[in-house]
């Protein structure tokens, strides 16, 4: 593999936009998209719609589903979700490459984190600007540069920016699944660390929210009529945090239990909320099974259980395509002078969502920074070329046959 004059030309067309790739990064990150901010997500999506269209490709709205949650109170509530942005060029193409982002933050609309600044070293600090808009105008940029090339005929893409990543994209996972099943490869752009490094196997994440259900009655008067959700509740909390050490690489995190009322009420309702991670399918089917065990069983009588949710990201194991890809992307980074390594996260990102659809991916494309979901969340300026530049010459080798596309998704079909 070695750089070729058209690819060198792609690589120019990066490093001539610098000062445009982070000024609108800049611009995006000081619009608050938090996940539930649906004036703020709009404003985004229109300025990320108007870029997009500067592209020689199709631009869509594509309404997302609505998901269900569960208040504190126990009652079922349908949410609506923002539009995702489709983007798609040469679509008849033999080779379909897949590039997914998102531009939902974790910052509320009410967050004190509202807008870039530059700090003292040069980073650039603000809500989103590593997470993931930053990795948005990285991903357009290498897509900008790839349609000069003279090989790009070959291979079809389509970007999808999704509105609710960060709370488990729960309305844009059939999205994401249909694109997986029909590409060869994906890119998706969540940040790097701030090193470089990748994220290479993933652990699976599931989010459960357990309904306890009793019979309120006087403290004083009646207690021994009532049934006591709340104290139900931190026995089931109990019980799902034993389930920790009993299968290797399952974690279970109790996050949050809600319900009650006045302290001379026996509470009637509660909520138990938890996290599981798992870093395959078996550990992801026996901690589900586990789950569903519990919350069967009531810890007393009088109580009823009603569990939702379950595996939001399925685990994304290093197998023989996903080492493959990262070993091509591995040879495209030294290229460039860009040292790539990886290591195993026990974060969750789309990009799990594509490996369970069947698409090879690597999903830590996009700038280099760290404390994401924190106000001290940063991105090095130098990074947005660096990672532009390291996507356009992927898309150049995948175009050549160089990286073989074809073949990674077959291996990954192998293992399906």
């Amino acid at each position: 593999m070695r750089i070729l004059n058209a690819d060198q030309a792609v690589l120019d067309h990066v490093a001539g936009r610098r000062d445009a790739i982070i000024g609108r990064t800049i611009d995006w990150a000081n619009i608050n998209s938090g996940s539930r901010n649906a004036a703020g997500l709009n404003a985004v999506l229109d300025a990320l719609e108007t870029e997009a269209r500067l592209l020689p490709a199709t631009v869509e709205r594509i309404p997302t589903q609505g998901s269900t949650t569960v208040a504190d109170d126990g009652s079922v509530r349908t949410e609506a979700h923002a539009d995702a942005l489709k983007i798609t060029a040469r679509p008849e193409a033999p080779i379909q490459v897949v590039l997914t982002g998102h531009y939902d933050t974790v910052f509320p609309a009410d967050s004190r984190f509202q807008t870039v600044t530059t700090r003292p070293d040069g980073a650039l600090n603000g809500p989103g600007v590593a997470d993931m808009k930053g990795g948005i105008s990285v991903l357009l940029a290498a897509l900008e540069a790839f349609e000069t090339h003279p090989d790009r005929h070959g291979v079809g893409w389509t970007v999808l920016l999704s509105p609710d990543e960060e709370i488990g994209s729960p309305a844009s996972a059939p999205l994401l699944a249909e694109l997986g099943a029909r590409g060869h490869v994906g890119l998706t752009y969540e940040p790097a660390l701030a090193d470089g490094t990748l994220a290479g196997a993933r652990k699976g994440s599931g989010n459960y929210h357990l309904i306890v259900t009793g019979k309120a009655a006087h403290a004083g008067r009646a207690f021994d009529e009532g049934r006591n959700a709340v104290a139900g509740a931190a026995m089931i909390a109990a019980a799902l945090h034993g389930l920790n050490g009993r299968h290797e690489g399952v974690t279970v995190n109790v996050a949050k239990i809600s319900g009650g009322a006045a302290l001379n009420v026996v509470a009637d309702n509660a909520v138990v909320r938890f996290n599981v991670r798992a870093p395959d399918k078996a550990a992801a089917d026996w901690i589900d099974a586990s789950v569903r065990a519990i919350a069967s069983a009531p810890p007393f009588e009088g109580l009823t259980l009603d569990l939702h949710g379950g595996f939001t990201r399925a685990p994304k194991p290093m197998d023989a395509a996903q080492t493959a890809l990262f070993e091509a992307v591995k040879e495209a980074g030294a290229l460039l002078g860009q040292s790539i390594a990886w290591k195993p996260s026990g974060g969750v990102c789309e990009g799990n969502n594509l490996h369970a659809a069947g698409l090879p991916n690597i999903d830590t494309l996009g700038v280099r920074g760290g404390d994401i979901h924190s106000d001290q969340e940063f991105a090095w300026p130098d990074s947005f070329v660096e990672r532009a530049q390291l996507s356009a010459l992927i898309l150049c080798k995948i175009a050549s046959g160089e990286i073989d596309a074809a073949k990674l998704k077959a291996l990954r079909m192998e293992t399906l």
